[in-house]
């Protein structure tokens, strides 16, 4: 993995580039983070991608990680800005895979620009995807509060997970969570709780979509997840939906190779 910088519009962009030893014949994968977070959530999926012979890019999205800017004011914003970043790298096409808030951003650009996404992978994703009052209030008057309750509900139970590693998870999460310029959670917050065209996203896609859940997923259900499916499933492109076993929201953490093999699968085959 090598760590690249570009410009969009005068502004630094931060990306991990993961990179096959042997290029394969697959569009790259652009990975796109959640809220709060940067490219180090892909770290080992990147990897692990490389390592079968995709291509992924995983970019720091603007007031993220080391991207200058404002973190993005909306979905649509960031949406539009993930297309730029196509054009910057030379990109006529990719693969877009998302996480969370990522996902979100990832269906935009799909539904955008259907001609430029050959597949499309949403990790951990919802659509409407609310934000409770409550934790906007806590990022908003104590960062760190709100970061505990992110936490609260990002992994699966200790009990599952084992005490130890549970709470290495949660210290990673919490740092990677506090290295971002404080303004940009609230930002992304409340860009998802926002944006209401996810459904209609869905059913405009053209490529073929999978979804990935967590069983212990308790930010986005699977069984909350069942209308962004249908309307993914009743696009052109079509859509599969696969749970992982014990997995909580944050699966790149708690479940890498899971993850991995669920993307390279999926991709390999369309």
């Amino acid at each position: 993995m090598q760590l690249e910088r570009l410009d969009i519009a005068g502004r630094q962009v931060c990306l991990a580039d993961h990179r096959p030893a042997i290029p394969g014949s697959h569009p790259p994968l652009l990975l796109v983070h959640g809220a709060g977070h940067d490219h180090g959530v892909w770290d080992e999926v990147g990897a692990r991608l490389a390592g079968a012979g995709l291509h992924a890019i995983a970019p720091d999205l603007p007031g993220h990680g080391g991207s200058g800017g404002d973190a993005p004011a909306s979905i649509d914003a960031a949406a539009d800005w993930l297309l730029r970043l196509l054009d910057a790298l030379g990109l006529g096409a990719a693969g877009l895979v998302g996480h969370s808030m990522g996902s979100l951003i990832a269906l935009a650009a799909a539904a955008r620009a259907p001609e430029r996404v050959s597949s499309l992978v949403l990790v951990g994703s919802l659509a409407p995807m609310p934000v409770s009052p409550f934790l906007l209030d806590a990022v908003r008057e104590e960062p760190a509060r709100g970061h505990a309750l992110i936490n609260k509900f990002s992994f699966a139970p200790a009990e599952l997970l084992g005490a130890e590693r549970h709470a290495a998870l949660v210290a990673a999460n919490a740092a990677r969570m506090e290295a971002q310029p404080a303004a940009s959670l609230l930002a992304d917050l409340q860009a998802c709780n926002a944006w209401q065209d996810g459904l209609r996203c869905a059913t405009a896609l053209r490529c073929p979509a999978l979804l990935v859940c967590g069983e212990r997923d308790r930010m986005t259900p699977r069984d909350a997840v069942k209308p962004l499916f249908e309307a993914c499933a009743d696009s052109a492109g079509g859509a599969r939906m696969i749970t992982l076993a014990g997995a909580g929201h944050a699966m790149m953490d708690e479940a890498a190779p899971a993850v991995s093999e669920a993307i390279r699968e999926f991709v390999m085959t369309h």
